[in-house]
C-alpha cells in the first residue's frame, strides 16, 4: 500500500473523530495528514513526510486553532429589562403571601407573591427574585 493512502486513511479517521469531539484539534491534524498525503503522492521520502506532518500539525495547532477558538466562543448572554432582575435580592416592604405583597427591588417598589404559595414572608425579610410575571415578582425567602 502506498504511503499516501495511509495518510488519507489517517485524515479520514481524524476527520470523523473531529465530528464527535468538536475540538478543532483533530480537524487540524486531519488537514496536516491530507497535506502529507499530497507530499507522499508527489514522491517525498518517509522522513520528509513525517517532518511535513509535524510542521503542518504544529502550525495548525499553534496558529490556526487559537484563531478558530476565538471565533467559536460566544460572549455570555446579557440579560436586559425584567429578565436582569431574576436572581437579585429584594427587601420585603409589606408581608408577602401566595396572593400579594410588596418588595423593594433595585430601588423601586414592586408587587410580589411568594413563589411557594404556602409561605408567608414577613416585612423586613430579604428575598430572592425567582421569576417575573408581568409586573409581579415571584420571590422566595433567603436562608
Amino acid at each position: 500500500m502506498d504511503e499516501w493512502v495511509i495518510w488519507i486513511i489517517l485524515a479520514v479517521v481524524l476527520g470523523v473523530a473531529e465530528i464527535f469531539t468538536l475540538t478543532t484539534a483533530l480537524g487540524l491534524l486531519a488537514g496536516a495528514s491530507l497535506l502529507t498525503a499530497l507530499g507522499a503522492a508527489v514522491g517525498l521520502p518517509v522522513p520528509l513526510q513525517l517532518l511535513l506532518f509535524t510542521a503542518s500539525s504544529a502550525a495548525g495547532l499553534l496558529v490556526v486553532r487559537p484563531i478558530a477558538i476565538r471565533h467559536i466562543k460566544q460572549p455570555p448572554l446579557q440579560r436586559f429589562g425584567v429578565d436582569a432582575l431574576v436572581g437579585k435580592p429584594a427587601y420585603v416592604v409589606r408581608e408577602v403571601t401566595g396572593r400579594e405583597g410588596r418588595i423593594r427591588l433595585g430601588g423601586e417598589e414592586w408587587s410580589a407573591r411568594a413563589y411557594d404559595e404556602t409561605l408567608v414572608i414577613p416585612a423586613g425579610a430579604t428575598v430572592d427574585v425567582i421569576e417575573i410575571e408581568g409586573a409581579t415578582a415571584l420571590v422566595y425567602p433567603r436562608e
